[in-house]
């Protein structure tokens, strides 16, 4: 059975080999401590969501597309101490950011967001000039000629955007905006937020549809993070109002164009949004925040098979001894039988997970997924 139709047969409740070994990565942080531990620099290629090889995970292929602002604000330090710079990035947000801790700019702490390009209708005006649909910009140069023959002779899936790149309604609307802005402007700002949604509809059907016009894909995810520890960022009432109607739109244009499954990526606690993103035609949801209490065996008796489960294997399961990522690994074995459901890390692997314990979770993941453990 080859890569593809183990994910298929996985996403369809059918006989599979075994179940798709795939992983997210890690902080920066991470590799620098297993590297510490041992790791042989440059002996792992970090891209996961690709495949590992050397790690037993399975390949997938991301078509190359971005949906970065095309220009993109000129970033632009502005402030500086001993402690913090402050800058403009190529979003055009202004942030203050710690220096200490920072690898590769990757850091330890999340940064201070102090100011966002979009505040009304004025500012969206000009922010949306930004975002060219299908400009060739977005994809890989000569792409057609390059990739097409080889999409229809693959024997593993085929993603349209890495991660991070196809981009749902609400992570735009933040980074457009700020948390809380844009809390305020599905009330104060109604007329402006259904004008972003419905050109991030269009923009969404309009980027995918030249590489839809020459192979089907197996899925598309939309980025969200569009939930905390205890719920949606937003009331149902505003995700029903603003985003469904126009996530209906778009994943009926995917899958009328040959997207067979659509998945959702969000952190946190996204349950009271499940049924509407299910309704509008959602397939998975990932990666399953453990911390959020997202226990994948509940989501699937409360949601049926209906919903694929991927992610739900808990990141601090995996900075404690042998025996716990045992126990934590052995709870995931009826969902393993039952299908329609994907292990992996619930996030990017974080630095209190050393390298030892990271490869027997590997190891004894492999087991698991051949039903073997």
């Amino acid at each position: 059975m080859n890569y593809l139709q183990r994910f298929l047969n996985s996403m369809d409740y059918t006989s599979v080999d075994q179940v798709p070994n795939w992983e997210a990565g890690v902080w920066a942080q991470t590799a620098q401590r297993w590297q510490a531990e041992g790791l042989v620099t440059g002996s792992l290629h970090w891209d996961w969501f690709a495949g590992e090889a050397s790690l037993g995970m399975d390949p997938r292929e991301f078509i190359h597309f971005t949906s970065k602002m095309i220009p993109a604000f000129e970033q632009e330090e502005l402030a500086t101490d001993d402690d913090t710079v402050t800058f403009r990035d190529e979003k055009g947000i202004v942030r203050r950011a710690l220096k200490a801790g920072s690898i590769g700019g990757a850091r330890m702490s999340m940064d201070e967001y102090i100011a966002f390009p979009v505040v009304g209708p004025a500012d969206w005006q000009d922010v949306k000039q930004r975002y060219p649909a299908a400009c060739a910009q977005r994809y890989e140069p000569n792409w057609e000629a390059c990739r097409v023959k080889g999409w229809a002779e693959r024997k593993h899936p085929l993603i349209f955007g890495p991660n991070c790149s196809t981009l749902g309604f609400y992570w735009v609307a933040r980074e457009l905006l700020g948390f809380e802005a844009l809390s305020f402007a599905w009330y104060d700002q109604p007329n402006l937020m259904h004008e972003i949604m419905e050109f991030w509809a269009d923009f969404l059907i309009e980027t995918a549809r030249p590489v839809l016009e020459h192979t089907t894909l197996e899925y598309i995810c939309l980025n969200e993070d569009l939930a905390m520890k205890t719920g949606p960022l937003l009331s149902p009432q505003s995700y029903r109002t603003f985003i469904y109607p126009r996530l209906c739109k778009v994943i009926e244009f995917y899958k009328s164009h040959g997207v067979r499954y659509v998945c959702i990526d969000t952190d946190g606690n996204p349950e009271k949004l499940i049924p509407m993103m299910l309704d509008a035609g959602v397939d998975a949801l990932w990666p399953l925040e453990r911390a959020a209490n997202q226990d994948p065996h509940r989501l699937r008796q409360t949601f049926g098979k209906t919903l694929r489960l991927w992610g739900g294997v808990d990141k601090r399961a995996l900075a404690q001894d042998r025996a716990a990522i045992d126990r934590h690994l052995l709870s995931l074995q009826p969902l393993i039988e039952e299908g329609g459901f994907i292990p992996t890390v619930d996030h990017t692997v974080p630095p209190d997970v050393s390298w030892e314990n990271f490869q027997y979770y590997m190891e004894r993941k492999a087991l698991l997924l051949q039903a073997k453990l």
